[in-house]
């Protein structure tokens, strides 16, 4: 079983950049599909990136795409998420989890071991 913790998150001004990361415990990490998600005010926990356990394939949500990146470090144990051009509408709490399906889901069911998350806040 893996536990993740995130972290990296903070109040940044519209434009900025944020680096997140989630660190993670445990043995199968090296083999685990992991993702992050976000969760706004009032709004449901969304899909947001993901990434195979080589690192080699990598799924970005298209309202995020060209300013998103997902990326690992196996020898780490850390998920990263780079976040670009932050606009108030990236404001959230951000999640990383470990995959339990075959294949990549963008819903909730197919994720497990969630973080405590990382609050990020864009001021414009």
């Amino acid at each position: 079983q893996v536990q993740l913790v995130e972290s990296g998150g903070g109040l940044v001004q519209a434009g900025g950049s944020l680096r997140l990361s989630c660190a993670a415990s445990g043995r199968t990490f090296t083999t685990a599909r992991m993702g992050w998600f976000r969760q706004a005010p009032g709004k449901e926990r969304a899909f947001v990136a993901a990434i195979e356990w080589s690192g080699d394939s990598t799924y970005t949500a298209d309202s995020v795409k060209g300013r998103f990146t997902i990326s690992r470090d196996n020898v780490k144990n850390t998920v990263y998420l780079q976040i670009n051009s932050l606009n108030p509408e990236d404001t959230a709490v951000y999640y990383c989890a470990v995959s339990n399906s075959r294949s990549v889901s963008k819903a909730l069911a197919g994720w497990t071991g969630w973080g405590q998350g990382t609050q990020v806040t864009v001021s414009s």
